[in-house]
């Protein structure tokens, strides 16, 4: 709110430059909250897909939190009034492997009743598939 002030202030003033500039600091910043709220998503998604895999079974409470990220991831990338992505294939690559190993550490947890460390788990499921279907989901 203080920076809205201030860019009030400027404009009011004529600082069209230094406005401009607070306008850019202001997108970043907004771009860097998106990316944190996908980044948590995208773990809990990659949570519950890697449990799925490794166990060989899902559950109706994995199904439901798997729909409801993918819905939230889907819901903070759009933009709203110039349609497209804050975040492209790529970029969502990226987030996604690097929460894979947060994941996986976490699905060690509650996977098998959490008697296999994270290596172990990471030996029952393929990664490279795993990521792959959680950008599809996310991508459809």
């Amino acid at each position: 709110m203080e920076e809205l002030l201030e860019l009030r202030q400027f404009l009011e003033q004529g600082k069209i430059h230094e406005a401009l500039l607070l306008v850019d600091e202001l997108e970043e910043m907004s771009l860097s909250g998106k990316i944190n709220k996908i980044d948590s998503y995208g773990v809990i998604l990659l949570i519950h897909l890697i449990k799925q895999k490794a166990e060989k079974r899902s559950t109706r409470s994995w199904d439901v939190s798997i729909e409801n990220t993918v819905r939230e991831i889907n819901k903070i990338n759009k933009r709203r009034k110039s349609g497209g992505f804050y975040l492209n294939q790529a970029e969502l690559i990226d987030i996604l492997e690097q929460g894979y190993q947060v994941a996986l550490k976490r699905a060690a947890l509650e996977a098998f009743e959490g008697r296999y460390e994270a290596q172990e788990l990471a030996a029952m499921v393929d990664q490279k598939e795993t990521l792959a279907e959680a950008l599809k989901l996310i991508q459809q």
